[in-house]
């Protein structure tokens, strides 16, 4: 970076090489078009929406322990929208 005035960087990227997003000038907010339309979604087989692992795998992702799980692990870089 040392290029540049400044830069855009995946949070992907950026945990790899040890920037923190307290650092950052500015971030996505969790609700903006870009956090929605880039969300990891869990998809499945159509017909299989009911199946009571993927209903359990749902609970389970969406979970308050995940929640907080990625907060304390990225520190702000991985936002959970659920």
């Amino acid at each position: 970076l040392k290029d540049f005035d400044y830069a855009v960087i995946n949070s992907n990227y950026a945990i790899n090489a040890g920037l923190k997003v307290s650092n950052a000038l500015a971030v996505e907010d969790k609700n903006s078009e870009a956090a929605q339309t880039f969300a990891n979604v869990l998809v499945v087989k159509e017909g299989s929406e009911k199946d009571e692992g993927i209903q359990a795998l749902l609970k389970a992702l969406q979970s308050d322990e995940v929640k907080t799980f990625i907060e304390n692990k990225y520190d702000g870089a991985v936002i959970a929208i659920f």
